[in-house]
């Protein structure tokens, strides 16, 4: 299985809708690929986040640079 091949599958891995069969592939793909394994992870992380409402406060330093920086990428468009 490719990256390409188990990013297609991210859902049915996180909803745990995937056949035996695949699910087999997609974990032994997920055992051998780091990159894929960090994005499971973090797709996971991200919708147990959005579920639980929480409103994370940014330092205000962050705030500012990740402002500038979307401006930035706005202006380029």
């Amino acid at each position: 299985m490719t990256c390409t091949e188990f990013l297609a599958q991210l859902d049915e891995m996180l909803d745990q809708d995937a056949a035996i069969p695949l699910r087999a592939d997609l974990q032994q793909h997920l055992e051998n690929c780091e990159h894929c394994e960090i994005t499971l992870s973090t797709t996971r992380k991200t919708i147990e986040i959005y579920r639980s409402h929480e409103l994370y406060v940014l330092p205000d330093d962050l705030r500012e640079r990740l402002h500038k920086a979307i401006l930035a990428k706005c202006r380029k468009c």
